[in-house]
């Protein structure tokens, strides 16, 4: 084996070492394993890529290249790239890390929060209802008692949502600065 041959597996084992972290990890963003596979394949090659190229990369079919495009451009991970003389579409990562995890933390958090303000609303009118109307003084301080609880997690998610709009407008890098990083080249 020749030495260029030796340092390329060298090369390709250090990749894979970054790429099976990120793909064992990239359930936080909501997307599968595989699909974290892609986004390393992505991330490291030298130049944009087509469907065909990173199924080719992969072994796995052009439609789950698809999907896992779609997946990894709704989390802003990767985004489309042109080319000159090149009609198919090509794909890159997107260079800022910190607005793909903003998109994420949002979309995820936005969702949970929401639902959870909304059972929390529903649950604090029934326990008003009780805490009034019960014929039962103990249901009624029970629901009293509740009611208090739900003034802490009312709080919580009032906090909540200044966090997500600390994401959504920015202003999230004005308290916790990005990192300054090196452009990508493609």
């Amino acid at each position: 084996m020749n030495e260029q041959h030796q340092e390329e597996m060298e090369l390709d084992k250090a990749r894979d070492r970054f790429i099976t972290e990120i793909a064992n990890n990239v359930h936080l963003y909501d997307i599968t394993n595989s699909i974290g596979r892609l986004y390393g394949t992505i991330f490291f090659a030298e130049k944009p890529m087509t469907l065909d190229e990173m199924s080719e990369s992969l072994g796995m079919s052009k439609t789950s290249m698809s999907t896992g495009v779609r997946a990894l451009s709704e989390a802003n991970m990767i985004e489309k790239a042109w080319e000159k003389g090149v009609r198919k579409d090509l794909y890159r990562t997107n260079p800022d890390w910190y607005k793909s995890f903003s998109t994420v933390f949002i979309k995820r958090w936005s969702q949970s929060a929401a639902k959870n303000h909304q059972a929390l609303c529903d649950t604090k009118q029934k326990l008003q209802e009780l805490s009034k109307n019960a014929d039962s003084e103990e249901v009624k301080h029970k629901a009293s008692l509740d009611l208090e609880k739900l003034r802490s997690a009312e709080a919580y998610y009032e906090w909540l949502n200044e966090v997500i709009s600390l994401f959504e407008t920015g202003e999230i890098f004005n308290i916790v600065p990005k990192r300054n990083e090196p452009s990508q080249k493609v």
